[in-house]
């Protein structure tokens, strides 16, 4: 089986996890024959309370977590601390080094612009935070109209929703366009905002 991963941490953004969980879960359970598992990764492997107040449960710790293919760094106000925190930025890198493709979801991008992973690379983030991605390293070419980049072996998303049409994208990329339609139907993603 390979295996996504998607990183909880305290203030995480809720729709920026469980948005992508809900189309990644859909299809690895009800297509297993596609041999891709997803489970959610936090620093102990406990609970972590979300920005919002929603508590969520781990299924792994960084240290327990299996060999992962995908990793998928949500944003969130949780970032914010995370771009000064060594150990973590230090962490984002290992995982680069054995991570064959780094997805992030909103102001995760800012937590991979500061690891320096998207040096010289084209990249997005929630619009409110397009100018500090542009601060934190001024060789990103930033992307303020794309609702994801994916630059080969990382991928980026704009805003907290924006992480579903992501998780779709990598549906398509990594099985087919016509599994990444079933899903699609099946979780009934079809925005049509009503303003």
């Amino acid at each position: 089986m390979r295996e996504i991963g998607i990183l909880l941490f305290p203030d995480v953004e809720e729709l920026d996890a469980i948005g992508p969980w809900e189309v990644l879960s859909f299809w690895t359970r009800n297509h297993p024959g596609d041999g891709w598992r997803v489970s959610c990764v936090s620093a102990d492997g406990g609970a972590v309370t979300c920005a919002k107040g929603l508590t969520v449960q781990a299924h792994h710790s960084t240290a327990t977590m299996p060999p992962l293919d995908v990793l998928l760094h949500p944003g969130g106000m949780g970032t914010r601390p995370q771009l000064k925190d060594q150990r973590h930025l230090d962490w984002v890198r290992q995982q680069r080094e054995t991570v064959p493709l780094m997805t992030s979801v909103c102001t995760g991008s800012l937590v991979f612009a500061a690891a320096g992973l998207l040096r010289g690379r084209p990249a997005t983030t929630h619009w409110a935070s397009l100018g500090l991605l542009a601060e934190l390293d001024p060789t990103i070419e930033v992307r303020d109209q794309d609702r994801f980049v994916d630059d080969g072996d990382v991928i980026t998303s704009a805003g907290i929703s924006a992480g579903i049409d992501m998780a779709l994208h990598l549906v398509r990329r990594l099985v087919s366009p016509q599994r990444a339609r079933e899903v699609r139907r099946g979780i009934q993603y079809d925005p049509q905002p009503p303003v």
